[in-house]
């Protein structure tokens, strides 16, 4: 599993190759050899990186940004990793003629571009220096696979069956220009600079082999911004992600991952990420008391309990009446829909992030979550899932599926492997 730790500043050292200088290092020479440095830099590539020296006496950073993610390690970086506050997805397809050999190479450079941001190093000797002064800041760059890929590639004989295109579903109001991709990248960070840093490296590292095809940018809490460490809240105000699985469920494992031995092969330690565009009706939404929010969710606004009591973390005790006779969480409730024990036991960890891209044409907000779950099989996790919701879930009526994708992520790295090469190189 990809782990993360608190990278500790490196005393001040000889001039080293470019991968292996800091951001923070760079930013510290560019302020002691001026502008013109800076501009020698730009034109110098690589070369100038190895010919300045780091300064005596940086300030050490923060938690928040040295905290750095490990690139290689059992699954990519990204699902289990914490929600970070920004978040960028982004779908490419390849390029008219570009088949596996370019996929390759792609891979290859997008590997090493991620290995080294994650670590708070430049991108390489076209860097832009966006984020000279900030360290990893909890960078995390996950990459995938869509259906058409393996057709782009001829490698139809590798594709996974948990690729197949998701059922249709009422509610969807899909944009296919907003939807699935050959390749798909996540990042997330908890700085919006190094987010966006990431981004244009990768953008640039695509080159002539694949063009973008859709992006969606998104955000969350900062680290901090609360007085204790708490499930991230969405834009209709509602804790988001209660119930997820856990790390420490003894079933976690098999319900996120594709275990060892498992089919393909090329898919051991990988995941299957379903992402979705959900535009929420806010203007709709607001217009209800809060007591009627929470019936449609199924959870107190305040603190994210089930209506039967208790606190977030309480199991919801769904055969509850009131003094009403009344279910004490309504039938319809989202809550109640959702729930594994309602769904065979189906489970999806839900790694969101909110989303606002201004007002739309009718003049109400262009705003709502940009929906990201993990399983080890699409077909298990969230097809039944959203399958019930589509038939009778309360929350329906504010929401709008604007776009969808599916993608298979292979499981992460190893040392001196870039992602995908058990597949692309087999």
């Amino acid at each position: 599993m990809s782990e993360t730790k608190n990278s500790e500043r490196p005393q001040a050292a000889p001039a080293e190759p470019a991968l292996d200088i800091s951001r923070r290092k760079l930013l510290g020479t560019v302020g002691a050899v001026g502008a013109a440095g800076l501009a020698l830099g730009a034109a110098g590539g690589a070369g100038a990186y190895a010919a300045v020296q780091p300064p005596d006496d940086t300030t050490p950073l923060t938690s928040v940004g040295a905290t750095e993610v490990m690139f290689h390690g059992k699954h990519q970086a990204g699902i289990t990793t914490p929600l970070q506050s920004t978040g960028h997805l982004i779908a490419f397809d390849l390029a008219p003629g570009a088949g596996r050999k370019e996929a390759a190479a792609l891979m290859r450079r997008w590997s090493a571009t991620a290995e080294s941001l994650m670590a708070g190093k430049p991108a390489g000797g076209g860097d832009t220096g966006v984020a000279l002064d900030a360290g990893p800041s909890s960078l995390s760059i996950t990459f995938g696979f869509g259906h058409s890929f393996f057709d782009r590639t001829r490698l139809t004989d590798r594709r996974p069956g948990q690729l197949d295109p998701l059922p249709d579903f009422s509610s969807d109001q899909l944009d296919p220009r907003r939807s699935g991709g050959d390749l798909w990248v996540q990042i997330g960070a908890d700085d919006a600079l190094v987010a966006f840093h990431a981004l244009r490296a990768i953008q640039r590292d695509a080159g002539a082999a694949a063009g973008v095809r859709w992006q969606m940018n998104g955000f969350n809490r900062t680290p901090g911004a609360t007085g204790k460490p708490m499930t991230a809240r969405n834009l209709m105000g509602q804790i988001d992600g209660t119930g997820n699985p856990k790390p420490s469920d003894a079933d976690f494992e098999q319900r996120i991952f594709v275990p060892d031995g498992g089919q393909p092969d090329w898919m051991a330690g990988g995941s299957y990420a379903v992402v979705r565009r959900i535009r929420m009706l806010l203007d709709s939404w607001e217009k209800l008391a809060q007591p009627e929010q929470e019936k449609v969710i199924g959870r107190k606004k305040s603190n994210g309990a089930p209506l039967s009591g208790g606190d977030e973390n309480t199991e919801m005790r769904l055969d509850q009446f009131g003094p009403d006779g009344k279910l004490v969480i309504p039938q319809n409730a989202h809550a109640r829909i959702a729930a594994p024990e309602q769904n065979g036991g189906a489970a999806m960890l839900r790694r969101a992030f909110s989303f606002h891209d201004g007002i739309a044409a009718d003049g109400s907000p262009d705003a709502g979550l940009l929906f990201v779950c993990w399983q080890a099989d699409p077909i298990r996790g969230f097809v039944p899932v959203q399958r019930k919701l589509d038939r009778g879930d309360a929350l329906s009526p504010f929401l709008r599926h604007e776009a969808s994708g599916l993608f298979a992520v292979p499981g992460g790295p190893r040392a001196g492997e870039y992602v995908g090469q058990r597949l692309l190189e087999s």
